[in-house]
């Protein structure tokens, strides 16, 4: 048969069926996001999620999480261990077939997990499936067993290798650089937030983080143990540590008597913003989903009657909306479901309706008891919402005088925008310039055809301590949400960001390498953070990086980005080079800003990714806050690396 032909002849031969395992490593995606930065993190949360599920069976309160030196992973549980007897339909060890089946796993059993998280009972099996190498360990019953796996495959049956006094599963891994092709180094600092946020969420587990990869003066291993008596209470405060409170505690309530387990937890605080965090089974629904849907209404419906019998209410004009309840407000919501049903473009919207009830009249009855035993609190929460109330009213008119200035209003653009020629959205790029020097520079050296220029006047607005319509007046502001073409408020939300206009499908925020572009570079990612969330989330925000040092000897130069490259390239050299210290993006002329930090072959661009809303919100509050000391402590902790992700 020619080649001709073959190309053309589809058939039943032409239809691949994979299974399990070798689907997992055709389209990993598809299992646990991507195969980045954050599906690399993600393997570690699935086999801890494990762990956790055996703790919310009663069975675990201990667990040891290890980024070994070879950013290898272990994981070490006091649970049960998994079972190593023989599996009657598969005709293995049941714990081959939870390491290598898709889809098995006792948290499909009822008698065996009420509840589990993990994501949507893909586990461990997809974390070996996506692993160069795996070993599990099982101490049950006096005995120890292991097996190995190679790529998802078993190396050998399930064999008994000692006695021991102790139980629980103990899982290494080592992800596969096939797959995870971009890094395979694991960040401490996102695998302890998502440890902390388990603790909290799972009071009394204690979860031991260690990082083998470095040590302290002392010569001990870097870690943190994470343990909570209170729960989402301590994460609530924990949360909040950097704002200032109005009212003198947490409210919080524990509801598990019904089908479905109800916590929440709230505060309020001075701030002008909403921080509300959902979850079910442990996994953040950063979409929200119904039970979110039961929290405002039970909150709304709760103030709302108490803010009328007070009175209070009385002199006000207009009517008081939902969001004004909820400004200033910092709450947790976390429920426990025994088959959720996810929504949403990335599946973390619960669709259950069951779940609205239940979670509206645990929070009605929560509140309505401690307003009556509160009353001092309650006028202060009242007093709050009228004053949201009167400053969404001036936030709108702002607004409204911003959107009038869009494109589609007929306002025209920023005059200080220096637009491209290409009209597709997705091909376009715009960079947020420090500066009318560096924006004067930025402008020469780009592609006219892709890429716009919007210079800022020195450090926008600081979002974080300003009321909504001071953001909405301040002129820099106005002229980013102008420039990509955005409105905020929609018919369901008044606060969310309509992204249909958007004229940008890369935002890049292009500041000095230096402390007051890094602040400026912060300004800007609070900004976006808080009105513009949806833009970071689908990937659109970027950080340019500018490089740090030209080194020039005769005929020859290199750029560097930090000093330990500066000095490799000086060494290639032979020494004696010339070094070049930029100061800022208008030291540079046209074309080397043009050959390091704009043209697309050349350039490299941070994209900025949020991996926990929570932890998001409390550095950004801590940045921006007006809390000294816990800033300074995070800048001296990061300074040497000089990047503040999101």
């Amino acid at each position: 048969m020619s080649e001709e032909v073959k190309k053309n002849n589809y058939s039943a031969d032409s239809i691949q069926a994979l299974e399990g395992m070798e689907h997992v490593r055709m389209r990993p995606s598809m299992y646990i996001g991507d195969t980045g930065v954050r599906g690399l993190h993600h393997l570690v949360y699935e086999v801890v999620d494990n762990s956790i599920d055996e703790a919310l069976a009663g069975h675990c309160d201990t667990i040891f999480v290890t980024i070994n030196e070879d950013n290898s992973i272990t994981v070490e549980d006091n649970g049960r261990g998994i079972p190593v007897d023989m599996h009657k339909k598969e005709g293995v060890s049941a714990l081959e077939v939870v390491m290598t089946k898709i889809g098995a796993g006792g948290k499909f059993d009822k008698d065996s997990y009420k509840v589990s998280g993990g994501l949507h009972g893909v586990g461990v099996s997809c974390v070996n499936a996506l692993s160069d190498h795996l070993k599990a360990t099982v101490y049950r019953e006096g005995k120890v067993y292991e097996q190995e796996y190679e790529r998802g495959k078993a190396q050998y049956p399930v064999k008994q290798v000692g006695t021991t006094d102790k139980r629980g599963t103990t899982v290494w891994f080592k992800p596969d650089g096939t797959i995870f092709q971009q890094t395979l180094e694991y960040s401490y600092d996102t695998l302890a937030a998502r440890m902390r946020e388990l603790a909290f969420l799972n009071k009394g587990i204690t979860i031991t983080l260690t990082d083998k990869r470095e040590q302290d003066k002392d010569g001990k291993y870097i870690g943190e143990t994470f343990h909570s008596k209170e729960g989402l209470k301590e994460f609530v405060k924990f949360l909040d540590g950097n704002r200032v409170p109005i009212i003198g505690h947490v409210i919080s309530m524990e509801n598990d008597k019904g089908e479905i387990p109800v916590e929440v937890a709230l505060i309020y605080n001075d701030s002008y913003s909403e921080n509300i965090f959902s979850y079910v089974n442990n996994i953040n629904t950063h979409e929200g989903g119904t039970h979110l849907q039961g929290f405002r209404m039970g909150l709304t419906r709760t103030l709302k009657k108490y803010a009328d019998a007070s009175g209070l209410l009385d002199k006000l004009k207009f009517e008081i909306s939902g969001d004004d309840f909820r400004e200033g407000l910092t709450a947790i919501i976390s429920v426990k479901v025994a088959e959720p049903q996810f929504e949403g473009q990335t599946k973390t919207k619960l669709g259950n309706r069951e779940v609205v009830s239940p979670v509206s009249q645990a929070v009605a009855e929560m509140l309505e008891n401690y307003l009556e035993e509160n009353p001092n609190d309650a006028k202060i929460i009242v007093q709050k919402v009228i004053l949201a109330a009167q400053a969404r009213h001036a936030a709108k008119k702002a607004r409204e005088m911003v959107q009038r200035k869009t494109v589609m209003g007929g306002g025209g653009l920023p005059g200080k925008l220096s637009d491209c020629s290409e009209q597709n959205p997705e091909k376009c790029e715009i960079f947020l310039v420090e500066g009318d020097s560096a924006g004067g520079t930025a402008k020469q050296g780009r592609d006219r055809n892709f890429q716009a220029i919007l210079p800022l006047r020195g450090k926008i607005l600081n979002v974080e301590k300003a009321m909504h319509h001071k953001v909405f007046e301040n002129e820099e502001i106005r002229n980013i949400f102008t420039a990509l073409g955005v409105t905020i408020g929609t018919a369901e939300d008044s606060k969310a960001l309509n992204l249909e206009k958007l004229r940008y499908h890369k935002v890049v925020i292009m500041c000095d390498a230096d402390i007051d572009g890094s602040h400026i570079s912060t300004l800007i990612l609070t900004f976006f953070f808080r009105f513009m969330k949806e833009l970071i989330e689908e990937g659109h925000v970027y950080i340019a990086t500018p490089p740090l040092y030209l080194v020039k000897k005769g005929n020859k130069k290199e750029y560097a980005w930090d000093e330990k490259m500066r000095d490799a390239i000086n060494e290639k050299m032979g020494g004696g080079a010339n070094i070049q210290r930029y100061k800022g993006l208008g030291e540079m002329n046209a074309e080397q800003l043009w050959e390091t930090t704009l043209n697309p072959e050349h350039r490299t661009l941070r994209q900025v990714t949020i991996d926990s809303l929570a932890e998001a919100d409390r550095v950004f509050s801590m940045l921006m806050g007006d809390e000294v000391p816990p800033r300074r402590e995070f800048i001296e902790k990061n300074a040497i690396y000089a990047n503040i992700d999101a």
